[in-house]
């Protein structure tokens, strides 16, 4: 065979090894002769033919030149030279049958990949059904079952790798000691006997000569050197080992008498007992008793400390009479005494309810306990919303002023509290999240009874004020219902129901009403303003003294408004007379139709139910008026909390100026006040998380309940 190229040059290549040209090779006079040959030949004998036709030769006429190929066989190292031999193919040969058979080489499998997917109906399908099923089982039944472990295993072995670490020198030194031959025996037996006590531990020490010893029973002294090191190492271990044990001991035994319950009840008795003594004197003051003197003292040493005590409360009056008390001028004009004969309304600070745990927390609210005069509920909290942390609820009791009785930890900060009625125990916390939380104070145990955190109607912003208050169930049934209120910045006033856990229902929505601004002459009518939201921001409320069914409701738009429970769609009254928020409403104790109202506009409005236009206004300070509460014994005086300090104002002597100014140290801000039940006593809290009680001192008795 030649290769021509495109422009007829022999391109064909050449062999390496050249056969020789004397050798015979044998003619065959047809390519496919017969069946035989290509059964002899195959595909492996069988390299290449081709087929030319002749030129010059007319297609029609069915003559056709025929090649006759010559292949070259390879039989070890003989090689057979191709020729081409043209011969004519005549008309019969054309017509002639000739058989053709093709046959397959071997397979050669270069991916072999079994098939898992068996036919259903193959001799192996119900084995392969039965298999399936059998591991469906072994599946289903695995969770949970013991003959299942499941286990993780390291089959190949991670490479050894040595590591060196350097530390420091060790120094090595050779101690020595003075010891006995009975030392000796007493320490390598000292493991296997029992401890025994300190007086056994003395006299065997005192009677050695009673135990047996080694062959010598002289005494001698042995001195170690280093070739005995093991001996005096394993003394020292010994008697390392018991000193150990004696002080592990002696700590169980310490550590079991400090848990045990009647010491730690007997502790409370101590502490108890010791407070009552260091503030028996403040104490007497606080109840109005008497306070008495120190019998042992004897009468010449008595005289002089009794003079030295009185020389001393004197300076310290004067001293406070200056710094915190401020008489109003009308104090002097309306009465007719000389002014040296009289003596000023005054506050006396007897203690502070305050500890580390509250120190740095702001008095957000107070409450009595309804039935124990001497439990007060404190609730911290932060007002500001940029400093908000977590907030404190603490029962102080008078017979400890130093640290609280129980203390709940809350997530939010604290900002209303009160104890209930009907359950005394039960102590509703009010949170800055809107969260509503009932404690139990008879438990020690700090978490809450019930919380409204899976309450569908929980409030949305800051639960501003929260009371128990009680309301007749009617003729036909005894007693009084307790309901327990909260009103929120959300606006709403609702009620809270007490089953297996907290839900409310909504008294108010206390809706956004438009300012009555008087029109000038000549003005334009302004378009409305758009309200972000219809809801209005509640501060505060207050039920009436006699009529449970009527409550009195402060905004943050400056508002009072008096609803009514058997109404939740509209007010009875609004009054408007403050110009920002409204922090506190109050009813009059005792003329029930009068009430007052503190505002952030840095005024109080005496207001009568029955009138819009406010009677009386209070303004002495350019200070925001944070709280205020009616005295429980006079209708004519209230305290009030100003920023910077305490008011105590009484209606029957000024309208103009309070009776007593207590200022507050520097920096710091008066949140809350709350007046004592059962005698004449003020409580101030303040935003470093200080309590101050105060004595109400030369207030005058009122003469008439009625203002």
């Amino acid at each position: 065979l030649q290769v021509f190229d495109d422009e007829g040059k022999d391109v064909t290549p050449r062999t390496l090894f050249h056969s020789d040209p004397n050798t015979v090779v044998p003619r065959q006079g047809k390519l496919f002769a017969s069946s035989a040959y290509f059964g002899a030949t195959g595909s492996g004998f069988l390299s290449s033919f081709s087929t030319h036709q002749t030129s010059g030769v007319n297609a029609s006429l069915g003559s056709f030149s025929r090649s006759r190929l010559l292949t070259s066989y390879n039989f070890s190292d003989v090689q057979v030279r191709q020729e081409e031999i043209k011969e004519e193919l005549t008309k019969a040969d054309l017509d002639r049958r000739v058989d053709i058979y093709l046959t397959e080489t071997e397979t050669i499998w270069i991916l072999d990949m079994p098939s898992v997917v068996v036919s259903v109906e193959s001799e192996d399908a119900g084995r392969v059904l039965e298999r399936n099923r059998i591991y469906v089982d072994i599946c289903k039944n695995r969770p949970g079952n013991d003959r299942f472990v499941e286990k993780m295993m390291q089959t190949v072995n991670g490479a050894a790798k040595n590591k060196e670490v350097q530390c420091d020198k060790i120094n090595m030194e050779d101690k020595g000691m003075m010891v006995t031959s009975w030392d000796l025996y007493d320490s390598f037996n000292v493991l296997e006997i029992e401890p025994t006590s300190k007086a056994e531990s003395s006299r065997a020490t005192t009677g050695k000569s009673s135990k047996p010893h080694t062959t010598r029973e002289h005494n001698q002294t042995m001195s170690l050197s280093s070739d005995r090191g093991s001996t005096t190492s394993s003394i020292m271990i010994s008697e390392s080992a018991v000193l150990a044990r004696i002080h592990e001991e002696e700590e169980c035994h310490s550590e079991a008498i400090l848990t045990s319950e009647n010491f730690q009840q007997d502790l409370f008795f101590m502490e108890r007992i010791l407070m009552e003594n260091i503030f028996q004197p403040k104490l007497a003051a606080y109840r109005q008793f008497p306070v008495l003197t120190d019998p042992d003292v004897t009468s010449d040493t008595g005289g002089t400390v009794k003079a030295k005590q009185e020389e001393h409360d004197k300076e310290k009056k004067d001293k406070e009479e200056q710094k915190e008390a401020f008489v109003g001028p009308s104090i002097l004009s309306d009465l007719h005494k000389t002014p040296e004969e009289i003596v000023p309304p005054r506050l006396e600070r007897l203690w502070s309810y305050i500890c580390d745990l509250t120190n740095g927390h702001s008095v957000s609210s107070m409450a009595w306990s309804k039935v124990n005069p001497d439990l007060l509920a404190v609730g911290y909290g932060v007002f500001d919303f940029k400093e908000q942390k977590k907030g404190l609820a603490c029962c102080w009791s008078l017979k400890n002023p130093m640290w609280p009785e129980r203390i709940f930890r809350c997530e939010h900060g604290v900002t209303a509290l009160d104890f209930s009625m009907a359950s005394p125990n039960l102590l509703a916390v009010g949170m800055y999240n809107g969260s509503v939380a009932i404690y139990n104070v008879q438990s020690c145990n700090d978490a809450a009874l019930l919380d409204s955190s899976e309450s569908s109607n929980k409030h949305t912003g800051p639960v501003w004020q929260l009371r128990w208050v009680e309301q007749d169930r009617g003729a036909t049934e005894d007693g009084k219902k307790e309901r327990l209120i909260c009103i929120s910045a959300d606006g709403r006033i609702t009620e809270w129901l007490i089953q297996k856990r907290l839900d409310c229902t909504d008294l108010m929505k206390i809706k956004r009403t438009e300012s009555e601004k008087k029109k000038l002459p000549g003005e334009k009518e302004r378009k409305s303003e758009a309200l972000i939201s219809r809801q209005a921001a509640g501060m505060c409320f207050d039920f009436h003294p006699k009529d449970a069914n009527f409550y009195l409701a402060g905004t943050e738009e400056g508002q009072i408004h008096q609803c009514s429970c058997s109404c939740n769609e509209q007010f009875l009254e609004t009054y408007r007379g403050h110009k920002g928020p409204v922090y506190k409403v109050a009813w009059n104790p005792f003329s029930t139709d009068m009430f007052l109202s503190c505002s952030a506009d840095w005024s109080i409005i005496l207001w009568h139910q029955d009138s819009q236009t406010p009677i009386l206004t209070f303004s002495s300070a350019t200070a925001c008026v944070h709280d205020i509460m009616w005295s429980p014994k006079s209708a004519f005086i209230f305290a009030a909390a100003n920023e910077s300090r305490v008011e105590i104002w009484d209606l029957s002597v000024s309208t103009l100026n309070p009776v007593i100014s207590c200022f507050a140290s520097p920096g710091v801000k008066v949140t809350s006040v709350l007046f004592a039940k059962n005698t004449d006593c003020l409580l101030v809290g303040d935003s470093k998380g200080e309590v101050g009680v105060f004595e109400l001192q030369n207030l005058a008795a009122p003469n008439s309940s009625k203002v």
